[in-house]
C-alpha cells in the first residue's frame, strides 16, 4: 500500500478547493484512506493519518472513527505518538463516552514517566477531559507532583488540581498541605496557577477561604514586587510586568477581602498605589485598572479609595474604546446605588454617552442616567432623557417612556411640570408606553384641581396636531368629556385660551370615532366623552344622533356603550345629569412599583393586614359615578364575562361557570328564581338603591392564600355584602415574586351548582415582578344556603414567552366568609 500523504500536502489540497462540494470530496476521499490503513494496523503512518483526522475534526467533518487509534497513540513508547495520541483524546473524547476510561492506566503510567514532557502531556489531558472516576484515580499522583519541585510540572500539576477539584470537591483537602509553599516559588508560572489554585478552593469552600486569609500579606507582598519591578523582558506587555498574574492576584484579594474588615484593610494600601500607579494608555493597564476598581468596591475599602475607584470608571468613560466605555458603564450602575455622589461627580459623561453610536452602550448609559435621576436634577437630566426619546431607536422608547414616567412621578418639582412631561412622552412615544400609563395620567390629572383647563386645553392641541399616538388620544378624549366646559369657557390662566365651540369640539371627538387609527378602547372613550358632553353642552340632539348612531356598530362594546347610552337619554334621563357628573378625586395606594389607581371617592382609604378595601359608597351621586366608571372608559381592560345563565328564562339559578372544563359537582340543585320577564330585558342601572353596596371587611374573616406556585401568588380577602348578607365579596390579590413581568395574566373562577359567582373586571392584565404591584380583581359569590364554599380556579398567563396555564383547587374558606 502506497505511504499516505502528509498533513501539510493534505491542508494545501483542501485549501485548493473552490466549492464546499469539491471539498467534501476530498476530504470523504481522504477519510476512506485513514479507515483503510486503520484497518490494516498500519503501525508505521498512524499517527500520520490521526493528525490529518483531527485537522479535519477542526474543520467540522466527523472524526470519532478516530478515538480508539488515539488510545493505541497513547499507549506507545515514542513521544511524537504519545502527543499526537493525547492531543488526539483531548479534541475527540470526553467523559460522556466510556472509551475515555481506557485511557486511566496509561495516564497513571504517564504521570511517573521519567522524562517530564510526557508528565506534562498526561496532566494536560487529565485537566482538560478526566471524568470523576479518573480524577479520584489519579488525584493522588496530581497531589505527588504538586509538591516536586520541577517549576514545569508543578504549573501543570495545579491547572490539573484545579479541575480535579471542579469534578470531585470533597478531595480539596488532599492538595492543602502541597499549597503552603506554592506563593513562595519565583516562577511566575507557578505562581500564576497557584493563584488559581486558591481561588477555586477558596470559592468552593468556605473553610477553606478563612484558612487562606492569612495569605493576604504575602499576596500583597508579590503584587507589590510586580509594580515596583524594572523592566523584565521575560514578563513584559506593553511596559507592564505580567498584567496576567497581577489580574488574578487582583480577583483572589477580592474574594479573600470580602467581608473581612481585618483582610481588607492589609490590602487597601496595594490596591491604592495599583490604582495610582498603572499606566492607562495601553488596554493591558485598562485590564489591571478594571480588577482593581471591581476588588475596591467588593471588598470594605475606605471611602477616600471608593471615590477613586469611581474616578476610574470615570476616566474609562473617556476612552475611545467602545468596549471599555460599556464596561465602565455597567460598573457604576452596579455602584450606584453604594455611591450615589461620587458617581454624580460624572453625570455629563454619563449623558454624553446617549449620543454613542453603539446600541449597548446606549442601553446602560440609560439606565444608568435613570439611576442618577434625583430631586435636584430632575429638570435637567429630564431635558437630556426626552431628547433622548425623541431620537433614539424604537426598542428603547418603552423602556425610556417608563423610566421617566417613574423618575417623574417621585421627583416632579410641580404639577404642570409633570403633566407636561408626561405629555411630551405621550407626543412623542405614546405607542411604546407601558398599559398602565393612561390610567396613572388620568389620575394625576383629575387629582390636579388647579390645572384642568390648562391640562384640557393642551390636550385638544396635542389631538388637533396628531392622532395616531394612542395613549394620547384616550387621555385626551377621556379630559375633554371631564372638563370640555372649561375648554370652550377660555378659563384657561397659565397661558392664554383658546376660542373653541361645542361644535368643533364634538367634531374632534366624532373624528375619533370614524378614524382608521382609532383602536377599539380609544372609540370606546371617544364615545363615553361625548356622552358626558351631553350634561356640559347644549347640544345636546346632536350627541343624541351619535350615540343612536353606534348602537348598531359591528363592534361589541362600542354597540353595548351606545345602547345603554341611549337607555340613559330615555328611561334614566332624571339620572342622566348626577351619572355623568365629573368623577371625583383618585387616591393610590401604597405599592413598591408602578402605584395602581383605586377610586375611593373622595374618602380615606383604611387598610387592615396591608389589605386593599373597596369603597364603602354613602350616597347615589357616589354610587352613580362609581358606575360610570365602569362604563366611561378609564377601564381600558375588558370586563371578562363570567355569569352567563344556563338557561335564556332563568335569573341565575344554574352553575354560572364558563370554565367548561372546570365545572363541578355536589350539592342539591337550587330552586330556580323568578323568571325575568323576556318582553322587556334588564337594564344595567335596574335596581339602583342609595344603600351602600358593601361593609368595610367584616372583624375575624382572616385573609387567605389560596395558590402559590412559580412564584405566582394568589391572595383572597373577604368582604360582605349590605343589602344581601348571602354575598360575599372576594377581592384576589395576585403577586410576582419572579425577575420577569407575567403578562396576559386571567384569573378564572368556577363554583358548584348550589352557588352564583360574579367575576369582575381585573385591576390589569400585567403582574408586575419582584412584588413591585399587584393585580386585584372582584369576585361576588352568592351562597343563599349558606354551604360550606369550594371553588376551582384557572390561571393563564405568559411567563418569559412561555404560555402558562395550572388548575387548582380552594377549599380551605375561613367559615366566617360562608356562614
Amino acid at each position: 500500500m502506497p505511504a499516505p500523504i502528509r498533513l501539510r500536502e493534505l491542508i494545501r489540497t483542501i485549501r485548493t478547493a473552490r466549492t464546499q462540494a469539491e471539498e467534501r470530496e476530498m476530504i470523504q476521499k481522504e477519510c476512506a484512506a485513514i479507515r483503510s490503513s486503520f484497518r490494516e494496523e498500519d503501525n508505521t503512518y498512524r499517527c500520520r493519518n490521526v493528525a490529518k483526522l483531527l485537522y479535519m475534526h477542526m474543520l467540522g467533518y466527523p472524526a470519532h472513527f478516530g478515538q480508539l487509534e488515539c488510545l493505541k497513540l497513547i499507549a506507545s513508547q515514542k513521544f511524537t505518538d504519545k502527543r499526537i495520541g493525547y492531543l488526539g483524546a483531548m479534541l475527540l473524547l470526553d467523559e460522556r463516552q466510556d472509551v475515555h476510561l481506557l485511557m486511566t492506566n496509561c495516564i497513571k503510567n504517564d504521570l511517573n514517566h521519567s522524562t517530564q514532557y510526557v508528565q506534562g502531556l498526561a496532566l494536560c489531558t487529565l485537566g482538560c477531559m478526566g471524568s470523576s472516576e479518573m480524577c479520584r484515580d489519579l488525584a493522588g499522583e496530581v497531589e505527588k507532583l504538586l509538591k516536586t519541585s520541577n517549576s514545569y510540572l508543578r504549573k501543570k500539576a495545579a491547572l490539573c488540581a484545579v479541575h480535579v477539584i471542579r469534578k470531585v470537591p470533597e478531595l480539596m483537602e488532599m492538595f492543602l498541605p502541597a499549597t503552603k509553599n506554592l506563593l513562595s516559588e519565583k516562577n511566575h508560572g507557578v505562581l500564576h496557577t497557584s493563584v488559581v489554585l486558591l481561588t477555586e478552593m477558596c470559592e468552593r469552600s468556605p473553610d477553606m477561604l478563612s484558612h487562606f486569609r492569612k495569605l493576604v500579606p504575602q499576596l500583597v507582598r508579590i503584587l507589590k514586587n510586580l509594580i515596583m519591578s524594572g523592566y523584565s523582558p521575560e514578563h513584559d506587555v506593553s511596559g507592564i510586568s505580567d498584567p496576567f498574574l497581577q489580574v488574578r492576584i487582583l480577583r483572589l484579594l477580592r474574594i479573600l477581602g470580602k467581608g473581612d474588615d481585618d483582610s481588607s484593610e492589609a490590602m487597601n494600601d496595594i490596591l491604592a498605589q495599583v490604582a495610582t500607579n498603572t499606566e492607562t494608555s495601553k488596554n493591558v493597564g485598562n485590564a489591571i485598572l478594571y480588577e482593581t476598581v471591581l476588588t475596591i468596591m467588593d471588598i470594605k475599602s475606605e471611602s477616600g479609595l471608593r471615590v477613586l475607584a469611581i474616578n476610574i470608571l470615570g476616566r474609562f468613560l473617556l476612552n475611545n474604546d467602545k468596549n471599555i466605555r460599556y464596561v465602565a458603564l455597567t460598573s457604576l450602575l452596579k455602584t450606584v446605588q453604594t455611591d450615589h455622589n461620587a458617581v454624580q461627580r460624572h453625570r455629563s459623561t454619563i449623558v454624553d454617552c446617549l449620543k454613542d453610536l453603539d446600541v449597548s452602550i446606549k442601553r446602560r448609559a440609560m439606565e444608568l442616567s435613570f439611576a442618577l435621576v434625583n430631586g435636584n436634577n430632575i429638570r435637567g437630566m429630564m431635558k437630556e432623557l426626552l431628547y433622548f426619546l425623541d431620537s433614539c431607536d424604537p426598542e428603547f422608547k418603552a423602556d425610556c417612556a417608563s423610566g421617566i414616567f417613574l423618575a417623574a412621578e417621585k421627583y416632579a418639582p410641580s404639577k404642570r411640570w409633570h403633566i407636561d412631561t408626561i405629555m411630551r412622552v405621550l407626543t412623542t412615544a405614546g405607542s411604546y408606553v407601558r398599559d398602565d400609563s393612561v390610567p396613572n395620567l388620568i389620575q394625576l390629572i383629575t387629582n390636579s384641581v388647579e390645572m384642568h383647563a390648562y391640562t384640557v386645553q393642551r390636550l385638544y392641541k396635542a389631538l388637533l396636531d396628531d392622532i395616531s399616538q394612542q395613549p394620547l388620544v384616550q387621555v385626551a378624549s377621556w379630559c375633554i368629556g371631564e372638563y370640555g366646559d372649561l375648554l370652550v369657557s377660555g378659563q384657561c390662566e397659565e397661558e392664554e385660551p383658546i376660542q373653541v365651540t361645542e361644535d368643533e369640539v364634538l367634531d374632534v371627538l366624532e373624528g375619533l370615532l370614524v378614524s382608521n387609527l382609532s383602536t377599539p378602547v380609544t372609540r370606546g372613550y371617544s364615545l363615553t366623552a361625548i356622552m358626558k358632553l351631553s350634561t356640559r353642552f347644549s347640544s345636546v340632539n346632536r350627541i343624541k344622533k351619535v350615540v343612536s348612531i353606534y348602537g348598531s356598530s359591528i363592534d361589541v362594546e362600542l354597540q353595548q356603550r351606545a345602547v345603554e347610552y341611549n337607555a340613559l337619554f330615555k328611561k334614566y334621563d332624571h339620572m342622566r345629569p348626577a351619572l355623568l357628573e365629573r368623577m371625583p378625586i383618585m387616591e393610590k395606594t401604597a405599592t413598591n412599583g408602578p402605584a395602581e389607581i383605586v377610586q375611593t371617592n373622595g374618602e380615606t382609604e383604611s387598610t387592615i393586614l396591608d389589605t386593599k378595601h373597596l369603597p364603602s359608597i354613602t350616597q347615589p351621586a357616589s354610587q352613580a359615578n362609581d358606575l360610570l366608571d365602569l362604563l366611561g372608559g378609564n377601564d381600558v381592560v375588558p370586563v371578562i364575562q363570567t355569569t352567563v345563565p344556563t338557561k335564556p328564562a332563568s335569573a341565575g339559578g344554574e352553575l354560572l361557570d364558563l370554565l367548561g372544563d372546570l365545572s363541578l359537582t355536589g350539592g342539591p340543585t337550587p330552586t330556580p328564581a323568578p323568571s325575568v320577564p323576556m318582553s322587556q330585558p334588564p337594564f344595567l342601572l335596574d335596581g339602583l338603591t342609595s344603600q351602600p353596596l358593601f361593609n368595610d371587611i367584616a372583624a375575624g374573616i382572616p385573609p387567605m392564600t389560596a395558590y402559590n406556585k412559580n412564584g405566582l401568588k394568589i391572595e383572597f380577602t373577604f368582604e360582605r355584602s349590605n343589602p344581601n348578607p348571602n354575598i360575599a365579596v372576594i377581592t384576589i390579590h395576585a403577586t410576582n415574586s419572579t425577575e420577569v413581568d407575567m403578562t396576559e395574566f386571567v384569573f378564572q373562577a368556577a363554583v358548584p351548582k348550589t352557588f352564583q359567582l360574579q367575576l369582575l373586571s381585573p385591576s390589569s392584565n400585567v403582574v408586575p415582578a419582584l412584588n413591585q404591584g399587584s393585580v386585584t380583581q372582584v369576585i361576588r359569590v352568592l351562597n343563599p344556603q349558606k354551604q360550606q364554599l369550594r371553588m376551582r380556579i384557572k390561571l393563564t398567563y405568559t411567563h418569559k414567552g412561555s404560555p402558562v396555564q395550572d388548575l387548582a383547587e380552594v377549599n380551605n374558606f375561613p367559615p366566617q366568609s360562608w356562614q
